[in-house]
């Protein structure tokens, strides 16, 4: 189970997105030994941009970034538009069970840059950290950028990542003055485990089964992180190749980190001599 599903609340002009990952997630954190509370962090952030990519008209992709003075130093997300994720954490210090969100991100903001491969075209924004969290900084992204009320769940396990995000359309009061309240209130009773636990139709139908509903087909999400060879050896040529060679002299050969898809990659002496016979 690795889905995004819509649904619709008919009669209150009230729109919703459910996510639940499994692999994909699990892929995602393998050995990375996140702490409970990065691995949430992460968890928040990817559930964000992959509702904000379900949305997407385009060919391209979304990236959000949390750049800040804290423990974790980088929080970065990638979601393509044909729901492809990945994304990684930086962390300069290891973070203990009492940390604020503030000692852990320290000042910073979020960068949200929506990439269109069509015209090779980015648009930028960012957005300042509320220091109630990433769910609430989001809750205010939405309000502010598309004058949408918005409400997130998420929670991120070892095992999986699920989350809902419900959002009030401009007439939502003419419809049903009471809707939005009254849907959010049934939200609230959401457990943990019923997040986790339950697919869309089953968590909906357990919440709001009084309210008339459309469920619509589920997408798929899909952990894909490409090794971008060309990007690596650069970084060899733009050692130079008399230091190239003496690092592969001294180690047999030359061993980069490739932190977003948390693989290495290694070089021999054929790699180096083609790279820097086809760079004169």
């Amino acid at each position: 189970m690795n889905t995004i599903n819509r649904f619709l609340f008919k009669d209150l002009d009230i729109r919703g997105q459910h996510l639940s990952l499994i692999d994909t997630w699990q892929d995602m954190i393998q050995n990375r030994g996140y702490s409970v509370l990065v691995r949430q962090l992460f968890g928040e952030l990817s559930a964000l941009a992959i509702f904000l990519a379900n949305g997407i008209k385009h060919k391209g992709k979304l990236t959000l970034q949390v750049q800040g003075s804290g423990i974790v130093s980088l929080l970065l997300v990638e979601v393509t538009s044909d729901l492809k994720i990945r994304g990684m954490v930086r962390s300069d210090s290891i973070i203990e069970e009492g940390d604020s969100l503030d000692k852990i991100l320290g000042e910073g903001q979020i960068v949200a840059t929506l990439y269109n491969s069509q015209t090779d075209h980015s648009f930028q924004s960012l957005v300042p950290i509320n220091q109630k969290g990433l769910i609430a900084t989001f809750e205010d992204y939405f309000f502010q950028s598309e004058q949408l009320e918005s409400r997130l769940w998420v929670s991120s396990t070892q095992e999986n990542l699920c989350a809902m995000l419900l959002q009030k359309m401009p007439e939502a009061d003419q419809h049903d003055s009471e809707g939005w309240h009254r849907v959010g209130t049934l939200s609230d009773t959401i457990t943990q485990d019923e997040l986790n636990s339950l697919d869309a139709e089953s968590l909906l139908h357990r919440l709001f089964h009084e309210e008339t509903l459309q469920l619509f087909n589920a997408d798929w999400v899909g952990y894909e992180c490409e090794q971008n060879k060309e990007r690596f050896e650069k970084i060899i040529y733009d050692l130079g190749e008399q230091d190239a060679r003496d690092l592969l002299k001294e180690r047999g050969e030359i061993a980069i980190h490739n932190e977003i898809c948390n693989e290495h990659l290694f070089f021999d002496e054929q790699d180096i001599d083609r790279i820097f016979a086809t760079n004169p």
